[in-house]
Order: C-alpha cells, then structure tokens, then sequence
C-alpha cells in the first residue's frame, strides 16, 4: 500500500474555467441562433413565444388605442404581464386558458390598413390593472 502514495499525482482540474468557458461558449452559439433567426424572419416567432417579458412594440397608426400597455394583462399574483397584442382569437383563448383567466366580450375595431383583421389590439381590463386569476378579460379584435 506504501508503494503507490507518492507514485503519481492526482490530476489538477481548473473546474472553475472549465465552467466558464461552457457558459461562454453556450451564449454565444444563442446569441448566433437568435441572429439568424431574426435575419431569416423569425424574428416575430421568438417574441410570440417570450410574450412574458416586457417588449416595447412600435404604435401604429389607426389602431383603437395610443395606450402602449393596452394589449398587456397583468395577474395579481405574477411580476410577468401577458402580451395579447397581434394573437390570433384562437391563440388568445388558448393563453386565456393556460393562465386561468376566463374570455370576456369580444369585439371588433377599424383598424385601418395597419392592422391584421382578426388579431387582438386591446383588452380590457389591462395593465397596470392587475387581475386575479379567474377573471374575465374581453378582446378588442381588428376588423380590417
């Protein structure tokens, strides 16, 4: 047993560089993606999916409301807003439903040639009201 303590030794692993280097390397293959992704056009695809942060949108013309939080819903019990702005109905009943929150009113709005007929351009209530889960939330849709 003598023999083999001071034979060789143990290998040195700078585990915090390793760590790092993971990380670093990881971010940039993300921040590559999401450039491509963007330049391809799938710019509109990743901000539909993130509909939790806060993304400001440019105003457009001839929308119902110059009210930039009028297509956020914010919850009582979360610091996220949702974004229904430019969702389909049927994809804005789908969130509604996924975050607990019931389908109000629906109606329809001139929104002239900026807006796409059938996407949502203002709920009601929206943030900085805050609802509990349950609530009804009603959807102002373009008519086109």
């Amino acid at each position: 047993m003598n023999d083999f303590v001071n034979a060789a030794e143990a290998p040195d692993f700078d585990t915090a560089g390793i760590v790092r280097r993971a990380r670093r390397k990881r971010a940039t293959a993300i921040a590559g993606i999401a450039t491509a992704l963007i330049v391809a056009g799938g710019g509109t695809a990743l901000a539909t999916i993130n509909s939790g942060s806060e993304v400001s949108k440019p105003a457009t013309a001839g929308t119902a409301t110059a009210d930039p939080e009028a297509t956020y819903v914010a919850l009582e019990d979360s610091k996220y807003k949702l974004d229904f702005g430019g969702l389909s109905l049927e994809f804005a009943r789908q969130q509604l439903l996924k975050s607990q929150l019931k389908l109000g009113k629906v109606g329809e709005v001139d929104c002239g040639e900026n807006g796409k007929p059938g996407t949502v351009v203002e709920v009601s209530p929206h943030s900085p009201t805050a609802v509990p889960r349950g609530a009804s939330i009603s959807l102002i849709l373009c008519a086109g």
